[in-house]
């Protein structure tokens, strides 16, 4: 069993969550601003509409799992994995079945934690671009709220609508990719979910002034989510990243 040394605890591989909590939201944003964005990972957006990226805000409340207790906040942009060829934008439902016929993966552009091991687990393990924050999450009502400071700086508050309920199941798999000291990973992992409920639009977001808020601005929000998803119950599980 391959294992990791963090801070003097052996990580044995995969890494499991055995309970979290997660909500995201969904936009529909400028195709030329993500791939400026993530220029620097040498990967590329997909165009799930002509000119139209997806970027998913993600807020995750650890409970049990091999990294301990924390909260975290993510970013993340679906794209093309590496040598699949471009395709244009076709409108969202062909947009949608391309990404599927060719494999999907979602790049980790952002992910402040706010406890110190699963960040540097994350970083050391995944090449995952962890960042310590101040995430202040409220997911005792239906309406889930996520408010994130970075550096003392506000970067958004995010408040999402409960949604209709949808059966428990496993989560359609999709890599997840990072690049980190200038190596790029894919990281296959598997998620199941209970108590999920989904929405079109739903999401209302405040920006700050933060250089990640900037970001997010220059890609078109706050503007309307294409959709979100809350879920009270989540299992993960985390295999070893592979060098790309």
């Amino acid at each position: 069993m391959r294992s990791h040394l963090v801070q003097g605890r052996r990580i044995d591989m995969p890494v499991r969550i055995r309970d979290a909590s997660a909500c995201a939201a969904t936009y529909l944003v400028r195709a030329d601003a993500a791939r400026a964005v993530i220029a620097y990972s040498g990967l590329d957006v997909t165009e799930v509409l002509p000119g139209k990226a997806a970027c998913t805000l993600v807020f995750v409340q650890y409970r049990d799992g091999d990294l301990d207790a924390y909260h975290e906040f993510g970013m993340a942009f679906l794209i093309r994995p590496p040598g699949a060829g471009r395709r244009p934008g076709r409108g969202l439902l062909a947009g949608l079945k391309d990404v599927r016929a060719a494999g999907s993966g979602a790049f980790v552009h952002w992910l402040p934690v706010d406890q110190g091991f699963t960040l540097e687990a994350g970083r050391r393990i995944w090449g995952f671009p962890k960042e310590r924050a101040e995430i202040d999450l409220r997911l005792a009502t239906p309406y889930k709220r996520c408010i994130l400071h970075r550096d003392g700086r506000l970067v958004l508050d995010l408040l999402l609508r409960p949604g209709v309920p949808l059966p428990p199941g496993t989560m359609a798999p999709i890599d997840a990719y990072s690049h980190l000291d200038g190596i790029t990973r894919r990281v296959p992992w598997t998620a199941r979910a209970s108590g999920v409920r989904a929405r079109p639009g739903g999401a209302l977001i405040r920006l700050g002034n933060h250089p990640i808020a900037k970001e997010l601005s220059e890609l078109g929000l706050p503007g309307t989510a294409l959709m979100t998803v809350t879920a009270d119950h989540v299992t993960m599980s985390f295999e070893d990243a592979v060098l790309m």
